[in-house]
């Protein structure tokens, strides 16, 4: 088995990954910069088997995606739909050689756009947040608020990552508040690690109309369960469709990504709370939702129980959600868990079955 990985070389995914292979006695895949990639490189060949990883982090690359002749400067939300449809385009461009992707093309175009990726999970019975129709500014937004009669919500970009740009969002008798990473500039939006707290309208809605030509998906807030002072969600990587790895996100606020200062939790406490019924349906959720994507590898689902623990959600699905250092199940990490299910055959297998279930 000889595999190829499309990243940006010095990021530690592609690093983790290399390893992950190596230890289990297989060449070092060859790695395909993602600069090449958008830069014109010959794509992999027919016969090639594929991992393509996130292009983030790398302000080259950005620029590139953007299809901008500048940079953005440190945090700034910029682009996000043109980045959006430079990712499509390069995930064609690595898939006309005719190799086999780990994630293919129409798998990562749902998924990196929130509100196809809600529809398809809700289309499948799959539990999600109810969402409001397309909302073109921060006007339309409150108008779609009060006709559903919903006072709190998540505003999100729709091809964001990461909490970049998310807003939570309550409307209540004292005025507006949203708590976001978002700082407002004269001269744009930037993205930081500091969550912070607007309680100014004007603010809130002028983040808002500077998001939206983006592209906006707005979810109900859903009131997640807690473990002792802090709200909890859980990330789970689902490997050819089998839950194997999770990370539980505790925060004291309704941002729970762990790069905004928040804790791991504890996994078997909260599984504890769950009950081992409410756990179970929750994990054949994320069985559902790698279904729905049934051409990739692995996803990552953002599973959130709701307060008094009876019931679940999915928040997100991530196509690269697979970065959880330091997590292992029977001695692999989440890297070596994926290679595992290559060479055991497991994921071709899975994807038979999905495949003769939907005949």
């Amino acid at each position: 088995m000889r595999l190829t990985v499309v990243g940006n070389p010095a990021n530690r995914r592609v690093a983790l990954f290399t390893s992950a292979v190596r230890a289990a006695g297989l060449p070092a895949p060859t790695v395909l910069p993602w600069v090449d990639v958008l830069t014109g490189a010959v794509p992999p060949p027919a016969g090639a088997l594929v991992r393509v990883d996130s292009p983030g982090e790398d302000p080259h690359v950005d620029r590139l995606l953007r299809r901008s002749a500048t940079a953005a400067r440190h945090g700034e939300l910029i682009g996000l739909a043109d980045a959006y449809a430079g990712l499509v385009a390069g995930l064609d461009r690595v898939a006309a050689g005719g190799a086999e992707l780990l994630n293919p093309p129409a798998d990562v175009a749902v998924l990196c756009d929130k509100r196809r990726c809600h529809a398809v999970l809700s289309a499948a019975g799959v539990p999600v947040p109810d969402a409001l129709p397309p909302a073109g500014g921060y006007a339309a937004l409150r108008e779609a608020m009060a006709a559903a009669g919903w006072r709190r919500v998540f505003v999100k970009p729709a091809h964001g990552s990461s909490a970049a740009g998310v807003l939570a969002l309550a409307v209540g008798p004292r005025g507006v508040r949203a708590d976001t990473t978002v700082e407002l500039t004269p001269d744009g939006l930037f993205n930081s690690l500091r969550v912070r707290r607007h309680t100014d309208e004007a603010t809130i809605a002028a983040i808002v109309d500077r998001l939206a030509p983006d592209g906006l998906h707005v979810e109900r807030w859903l009131p997640k369960a807690g473990l002792r002072d802090r709200v909890v969600d859980v990330r789970v990587l689902v490997v050819a469709g089998r839950p194997t790895h999770a990370v539980v996100r505790a925060a004291r606020g309704p941002l729970t990504n762990l790069h905004l200062g928040n804790a791991r939790g504890d996994l078997a406490e909260l599984r504890a709370a769950a009950g081992p019924a409410g756990w179970s349906a929750a994990m054949e959720t994320c069985e559902r939702v790698a279904a729905c994507f049934a051409g990739s590898l692995h996803v990552g689902v953002d599973l959130m129980f709701l307060t008094g623990w009876r019931r679940h959600a999915v928040a997100e699905v991530n196509a690269f959600g697979d970065l959880l250092p330091g997590v292992l199940t029977d001695g692999r990490d989440s890297y070596a868990e994926q290679v595992h299910a290559l060479t055991t055959g497991r994921w071709r297998r899975w994807r038979a079955e999905v495949a003769a279930c939907a005949a």
